[in-house]
């Protein structure tokens, strides 16, 4: 039984969700470098990695009238395990590659078979590292804080 069957109760889409979340933000190196020791099983791409442009929206105050922002450079790509299992990739940039290990990812966390070691052994060392890295960007940043107050004048 497949884990993203239609029946089941959303926790697969919300594993996705969060590994696609996990893998946008991290570097091709290392996801190459977490998928090198695993032994992977075979697959085609479906759509070859390419680049494209998407559009852009923002809305005026946060919440009010959208409006075409501009436009961003986009990787996309599409792989089926030998076993059936599409996975789709998208990264912001033009990092083929990326894109292409992203799709991989994805399909391999729709299958009972991989699906944990893929969490375990790629998906939670990236998030790992990334809480990490914006932990330490936060102390940084917390270290050259300026606190202003008020200074009372006057005799009264």
């Amino acid at each position: 039984m497949s884990i993203n069957q239609p029946g089941s109760d959303g926790r697969a889409e919300k594993r996705r969700q969060a590994a696609m979340a996990v893998l946008a933000h991290a570097q091709t190196a290392e996801i190459a470098q977490r998928l090198a020791p695993l032994p992977l099983p075979s697959h085609d791409n479906l759509r070859e990695p390419e680049n494209g442009l998407v559009m852009v929206r923002g809305r005026i105050g946060g919440d009010g009238a959208p409006f075409n922002l501009g436009e961003a450079t986009v990787s996309r790509a599409a792989v089926r395990l030998a076993s059936g299992e599409v996975g789709f990739g998208y990264t912001l940039g033009r990092d083929r590659g990326k894109a292409e290990l992203i799709a991989l990812c994805d399909a391999l966390i729709q299958t009972s078979a991989h699906a944990e070691t893929i969490e375990a052994e790629v998906i939670a060392p990236l998030q790992a590292q990334m809480i990490a890295d914006r932990q330490r960007r936060a102390a940084e940043t917390a270290a050259t804080r300026v606190d202003f107050y008020t200074l009372v004048r006057g005799e009264g």
